[in-house]
């Protein structure tokens, strides 16, 4: 039964037969059997079908709760069996926005130095995805903002307050100065991150709030895409404080703090809230507790 929980955790997640059993690494049969398998034993039809998948039944959306729950335990289970075999092991999978991958080596770094046997994949997502992933077990830990947009039911750790600056080059609009004000950011051309990303957001909160309203001339999901613009003194753009110093400006960039109000939002690790965690969440979550207590900002 476990293994049919857990093609169907996979079928509800991808909404999807053909995409489910691609991404099971099955054949498209194979998983309408195990479905049906699984209605059989629990005496109930959990997929509403037609022509093609059409959603969960209320009592297939109720199954669901239990099988991420009965998949999770399991998956602890196992860890924690293999870390007192042989310690410490593993991979772990951990999704960020855009705006904290700068910061992740300084949660890798120390914690591959006390752990050598564990892996890591990193992946850039938005705040959504990074929340919708952590619930449909397909990473074990996200970065996110804390403060700003619902979180639901998960464990954070607070790693830093991102706060946020113009960076423009020099001989541009306002690069002569100490600090700039949100207000004064309807008189610059800007590019900015796309606005499914949270920081966009947060970013277009601000200047509403300063009476502002921006029409970025470039946007993009990738804080690259936007440096490198910002490079050829056509553009400037908004950043969090940390990202901008990450990338080791020249001297002909500017970072110029954004005032009026000096805005803060609070960035951290998010892992699904269980009891008890894996033993590798378990260690990021501890390692997330010492780093902040650092100055990350």
């Amino acid at each position: 039964m476990l293994d049919k929980l857990e093609l169907f955790i996979v079928l509800a997640r991808e909404g999807h037969f053909g995409r489910a059993a691609v991404e099971c690494g099955i054949s498209q049969p194979s998983l309408s059997a195990a479905i049906r398998q699984l209605e059989d034993q629990l005496g109930v039809v959990l997929v509403v079908r037609g022509t093609r998948y059409q959603g969960l039944t209320p009592e297939g959306q109720r199954v669901l709760e239990w099988a991420k729950r009965i998949v999770g335990d399991a998956r602890t289970m196992r860890e924690e069996m293999r870390a007192a075999k042989s310690g410490l092991s593993g991979h772990i999978r951990l999704a960020a926005i855009p705006t904290a991958l700068a910061m992740i080596p300084r949660l890798t770094e120390p914690f591959q130095a006390k752990h050598p046997d564990v892996t890591f994949s990193v992946v850039s997502r938005t705040s959504l995805q990074v929340l919708s992933q952590l619930d449909n077990f397909e990473i074990d830990a996200g970065i996110t903002y804390l403060d700003n947009e619902p979180l639901g039911r998960v464990t954070s750790v607070p790693l830093y307050a991102e706060r946020y600056t113009l960076v423009t080059a020099e001989g541009t609009l306002y690069s002569d100065r100490d600090t700039v004000t949100w207000q004064e950011m309807a008189n610059v051309r800007l590019c900015l991150l796309t606005p499914d990303m949270q920081n966009r957001r947060i970013i277009n909160q601000h200047l509403e709030q300063a009476g502002v309203t921006v029409e970025p001339t470039l946007e993009s999901n990738s804080m690259v895409v936007l440096l490198s613009h910002v490079s050829t003194g056509q553009w400037a753009s908004i950043m969090p404080r940390n990202v901008a110093h990450s990338f080791g400006f020249a001297k002909e960039i500017r970072m110029i703090p954004i005032v009026e109000p000096e805005a803060s939002h609070l960035v951290g690790l998010v892992a699904t809230h269980r009891e008890p965690f894996t033993p590798l969440v378990s260690a990021l979550l501890h390692q997330a507790r010492n780093l902040r207590d650092s100055d990350l900002d």
